[in-house]
């Protein structure tokens, strides 16, 4: 074989083997020219496609489909009423200088439900407020029953009409409901269509809350206040702050540069990682609307972590390149040389990551399916653009060469015996000795206990009140307290469903039943009201009576019973007579606040019988509850598969289980103490949080494999665990400090972002990057003291760099 020698600043020799390597590195770096002009095409073609992506959200894509609750209520989605199905906008409109029976209020109103009625999105039919028709009044007379609107027919703003608008309110029992418990505000209910009926196109969460956004701008004026509330404004409102959120991901990303700049004293190397790691993040974006998929506000940060593990293995392979340079190689040859040290190190580390993700597609959730979609395709493309293209493009700019002389200051001096380890590197170096060795896993067994511990207070879904992906103090979630203290029913509605055969919903067992569970859901915390035809049953008994509350019962008289149903509104009946909801009010949607009204519905569901079924569940609560449970029953499934991909991928790599342990213990505890500190947050497991549990595993691998893959082939040359761990220092180990902490400053900064959502998740990544770093670079020695063969001191300096650096 050919060789060719070049001559490094220690002057010892070292070869590089031209026709040496794989295949695959003789094939590249023999046709980079044509790589470069691909990667140009590509990125010129992918750059004008993601212009054309959009961002947006559906209401179903975060359903479960498959579990039990979706599936009954998708199958009795067209008996239920509108506002029982979830997708529900509430405009709260309130008079800030005294009641609603106040002439201008009356007329601001009307012209606010008009417009209302006119926005494009909105599901006209179902639409409700004192002015629909068919919001309606009725009683029991000497005559018998009478009824009408609620909003009198012959209303013209006088205190007479003023004073039969109160006596039709009271007498349609929508306080509460529809007008506020103190009388000072009213509700216009806004179901929602799934599409935009002039385009057909799935609804623009987007535009849908700027119009919004335009009606209370326009009707919001002295004395009169709007509050609005549901998915699709909080939807809207993380697609406004989209723009604050790009500016704090161009903050880290200016960041990552500056440290990158600071580090290597390069500009062409530092331009050269920052920029193979956005051309990946654009070929993700250009092929995302070319797969039919769209950006959602909890899919937003998918492109940032792509680009956060493209600049730690970009790093990594502008190190390498900048070492051997620094060593006398030719630039091409260098970049060859750390392609063929760091490749299969890089591969294996991608496809932990790219596996890590594609897990997520176990859970039934299609938001999460396409995240983990998404998200493998960015790490895949990796692959690409920071394995290859990154090489092939040093091997024509090469680094300065002062960069590159101050890249091996350290390791020439200490190895021409004319200088010692810096300080970090002395400490760290600690952690190869037996005392320091068993310090390090003592304290990290300790931590992972704790944490451990502590995890088990870890919940599924949401931990606070309103939208918890907003600031607490945001216009959304004051909009929403405002609906809770107001009214008996809340924009979170927990729907159960009474099966029973054609004709029988109102029979006498079944609405026993309901009446039974809606006293035992009145006790439970955080259930504000119930309705059902049980209860209303029981409103229309007293009616019958000439309004005698002794009459406040359920009569075992079947036609009695079936006479009162006749005459309750549509919604509690259903077509037919066969489906019966039950809509209980919520507080909230916390996780346990769901978790206690669907264990009580559940204990009755053993009084079912042949003709009588109580199935679960409609309303946004109840799609959030079956949610929650499928992210329970998955999580920790997906994360045992993600362990497993990664042990096995591992194990394949190094061929040694105590090298897999030494690469996998570190990530666990940092995944134990990630769950501890979502604990101490207030943070559950949920879509937007899946992700980063997933990432720290991806991250951790990275930084492990970069270590461990040079002290093994130090080690097998002969070498100590100290000397091989300090090779792999000055080598691989201090680039992963670097985007250690060179990342987790710049998420750090999201802390300070308007979107609670974004600063939670800045506080997760940072901690994932800085932990999986100190994992790599303290417990990993220390765990290969214990675990890994130990060589004698390599006999020579030349043996040693031949061993790290040579082909």
């Amino acid at each position: 074989m050919a060789h060719v020698k070049a001559r490094d600043d220690a002057n010892a020799d070292v070869p590089f083997d031209v026709e040496g390597g794989s295949m695959i590195e003789r094939f590249l770096f023999s046709h980079r020219k044509s790589i470069v002009f691909i990667c140009a095409m590509i990125t010129a073609l992918l750059g004008w496609q993601a212009l054309n992506i959009r961002l947006n959200a559906s209401y179903e894509n975060m359903i479960p489909t498959d579990h039990p609750y979706i599936q009954n209520y998708f199958s009795n989605k067209s008996s239920l009423a509108q506002e029982y199905q979830g997708n529900v906008v509430r405009i709260v409109v309130e008079n800030t200088k005294g009641s609603i029976f106040d002439p201008d209020y009356i007329e601001v109103l009307k012209q606010l439900n008009d417009a209302t009625f006119l926005t494009e999105g909105i599901d006209r039919q179902f639409m409700k407020s004192v002015w629909t028709p068919g919001t309606r009044w009725s009683e029991v007379t000497e005559n018998g029953f009478a009824s009408g609107p609620v909003m009198p027919d012959t209303y013209d703003g006088s205190p007479a009409s003023l004073q039969e608008l109160q006596g039709n309110i009271l007498r349609a029992n929508i306080v509460g409901q529809l007008v506020a418990n103190d009388f000072r505000s009213t509700i216009i209910l806004a179901p929602l269509l799934d599409k935009d009926s002039q385009t057909g196109q799935p609804l623009d969460y987007g535009k849908l809350s700027e119009r919004l956004e335009n009606l209370r701008a326009k009707f919001e004026k002295d004395g009169i206040r709007i509050h609005i509330t549901g998915f699709a404004k909080v939807v809207g409102d993380l697609i406004d702050g989209l723009l604050q959120m790009l500016l704090f991901f161009a903050g880290a990303i200016v960041i990552a540069t500056v440290l990158m700049y600071w580090y290597t004293r390069c500009l062409r190397s530092t331009f050269l990682v920052v920029a193979c790691s956005l051309i990946a993040v654009v070929w993700q974006l250009g092929l995302l609307p070319l797969g039919g998929y769209i950006l959602d506000p909890y899919s937003i940060l998918v492109p940032f972590l792509v680009f956060a593990i493209g600049m730690s293995h970009g790093a990594q392979k502008m190190n390498g390149v900048m070492q051997d340079i620094g060593r006398g190689m030719p630039k091409l040859h260098a970049a060859r040389q750390t392609f063929r040290r760091l490749f299969v190190a890089g591969f294996t580390a991608l496809m932990c990551d790219a596996v890590g993700f594609a897990v997520l597609l176990m859970i039934q959730i299609r938001v999460i399916q396409d995240l983990a979609i998404m998200a493998s395709i960015g790490v895949a493309i990796l692959t690409f653009t920071n394995l290859i293209l990154l090489p092939v493009l040093l091997s024509y700019t090469g680094v300065d060469a002062a960069a590159a002389r101050r890249s091996l200051r350290d390791e020439t001096a200490v190895l021409s015996g004319n200088g010692e380890k810096n300080a970090v590197w002395r400490f760290l170096d600690l952690f190869t000795r037996r005392n320091w060795a068993t310090v390090a896993i003592a304290v990290s067994a300790v931590l992972a206990v704790g944490g451990w511990y502590e995890s088990h207070k870890l919940q599924i879904g949401d931990l606070d009140p309103g939208a918890p992906e907003l600031r607490p103090d945001s216009r959304y979630n004051q909009d929403n307290a405002y609906l809770i203290s107001k009214y008996n029913m809340s924009s979170d509605v927990l729907v159960a469903m009474v099966k029973t055969t054609p004709g029988t919903c109102a029979a006498y067992d079944s609405l026993l039943r309901m009446d039974s569970m809606e006293a035992a859901l009145r006790k439970v915390p955080g259930v504000t009201g119930t309705t059902s035809l049980a209860s209303m049953s029981r409103r229309m008994l007293i009616a019958l009576n000439e309004g005698n509350l002794k009459w406040f019962d359920l009569t075992p008289n079947q036609l009695t019973l079936n006479q009162m149903t006749s005459m309750v509104p549509v919604d509690l009946v259903g077509r037919n007579c066969e489906q019966t909801p039950v809509a209980i009010s919520l507080a909230d949607h916390k996780a346990a606040t769901l978790e206690r009204v669907v264990a009580t519905v559940e204990s009755f569901r053993a009084q079912d019988t042949p003709n009588s079924k109580l199935m679960l569940a409609a309303g946004n609560g109840g799609i959030e509850a079956a949610t929650n449970i499928v992210v329970k029953e998955t999580s920790r499934t997906m994360l045992l598969w993600v362990y497993g991909a990664v042990i096995l991928l591992c194990f394949i790599t190094f061929r040694s289980w105590q090298a897999v342990v030494c690469a996998v213990v570190p990530l666990i505890v940092t995944s134990v103490l990630g769950e501890a500190l979502m604990v101490h947050l207030g943070i559950g497991v949920k879509v937007a949080t899946l992700p980063v549990i997933a990432l720290g595993v991806g991250i951790g691998v990275d930084y492990a494999l970069y270590v461990l893959s040079i002290v093994l082939v130090a080690l097998r040359a002969g070498m100590s665990l100290s000397t091989a761990y300090y090779q792999a220092l000055l080598f691989t180990g201090k680039v992963v400090m670097l985007t250690g902490f060179t990342l987790a400053l710049g998420v750090a900064t999201w802390a300070f972002s308007p979107i609670k959502f974004q600063a939670d998740m800045g506080v997760m990544l940072a901690f994932m990057f800085l932990w999986n770093m100190l994992g790599a670079l303290v417990l990993l020695p220390a765990l290969a003291y214990f675990l890994l063969p130990r060589h004698r001191r390599a006999e020579s300096t030349g043996q040693l760099k031949r061993a790290v650096h040579g082909a």
